[in-house]
C-alpha cells in the first residue's frame, strides 16, 4: 500500500462522516501511510476538534452535507484549489433509524431520510468526484456497508438501514462496472460490528479492526479486485 503517486506526489483522499467512529480511524490511518486526507461532515466545528485530535499536517477539514449537492460542489471546489485532484473516495458518511422498530411500523419519511443519506448523498458524492477520476485514469472508491445489508443473511433487523445498504451495494456493482476500463476500481466493505456512537459500547470490534479493510480497499494497487463486497478482506456474499 501506498499514499504516494508515481511521481512521489501524496495522493488525496475524502471521507465522508469523519468527525467520529470509523470516519475518524480511517481518516487516521490513511494519513498515516502518507496521504492528504480531507475528512468532511456537515458540522465545520466538529470536524476542526476531530482533525486536531489526529495531529497531523496532513489533515484537512472540509464541510460537507451529502444530502445537500450545493455543499457537495463547493467543497469539491475548496479541495481542488487546495489540494488538486481526489485520488481516494470513502463513502462512510451513514445514519441509522428506528433499529428495533418493525418493516411496516416504520414512517415512510423516515425510509426516505436514511436513503437521502445511505444511497442518494452516496451517488451524489461520486457524481461530483468519481467522472474526474476516471478522465485521469486513477481512482478507489470505497462504499462503507454492512453485513445487515447481504440479502443472504438478511433478517428483520433496522429495516430502513438494512435496505438502505443492499441498495448501496447495488450501486457498488454498477458503478465498479461502469468504470471498469477507467482505472477506477469501486468496492463495498462490511466493517462489522464495530465500537461507535451507532454500533454501541457492546460491540465486539474496535474502530481500528473497523477501519482496516476500508483502508485496504483505499489503496489497492491496480491489479486490485473491484466490484466485490469484503469483510476482513475476504470477500463475502452479497
Amino acid at each position: 500500500m501506498t499514499g504516494k503517486k508515481a511521481g512521489g506526489e501524496s495522493r488525496v483522499a475524502v471521507v465522508t462522516g469523519a468527525n467520529r467512529g470509523i470516519g475518524l480511524e480511517v481518516s487516521r490511518q490513511l494519513a498515516r501511510l502518507e496521504l492528504r486526507v480531507v475528512m468532511t461532515g456537515r458540522d465545520l466545528v466538529q470536524l476542526e476538534k476531530a482533525a486536531r485530535s489526529l495531529d497531523s499536517e496532513r489533515v484537512v477539514a472540509v464541510p460537507m452535507d451529502v444530502t445537500d449537492r450545493a455543499t457537495i460542489d463547493r467543497a469539491h471546489r475548496k479541495i481542488s484549489e487546495q489540494l488538486g485532484h481526489v485520488d481516494i473516495l470513502v463513502n462512510n458518511a451513514a445514519i441509522l433509524l428506528h433499529e428495533s422498530s418493525g418493516v411496516l411500523a416504520i414512517p415512510i419519511d423516515e425510509y426516505r431520510r436514511t436513503f437521502e443519506t445511505n444511497v442518494f448523498g452516496v451517488i451524489q458524492v461520486c457524481e461530483a468526484l468519481v467522472p474526474p477520476m476516471a478522465k485521469r485514469g486513477y481512482g478507489r472508491v470505497v462504499n462503507v456497508s454492512s453485513g445487515a445489508g447481504q440479502l443472504s443473511h438478511m433478517s428483520t433487523y433496522a429495516p430502513a438501514y438494512s435496505m438502505s445498504k443492499t441498495a448501496l451495494n447495488a450501486l457498488t456493482r454498477i458503478l465498479a462496472e461502469t468504470y471498469r476500463r477507467q482505472g477506477v476500481l469501486v468496492n463495498s466493505v462490511d466493517p462489522g460490528w464495530v465500537r461507535t456512537d451507532m454500533g454501541g459500547s457492546n460491540a465486539p470490534r474496535s474502530v481500528e479492526e473497523g477501519a482496516a479493510t476500508i483502508v485496504w480497499l483505499a489503496t489497492l494497487p491496480d491489479s486490485g479486485p473491484t466490484g466485490g463486497f469484503f469483510h476482513d478482506r475476504r470477500r463475502v456474499e452479497w
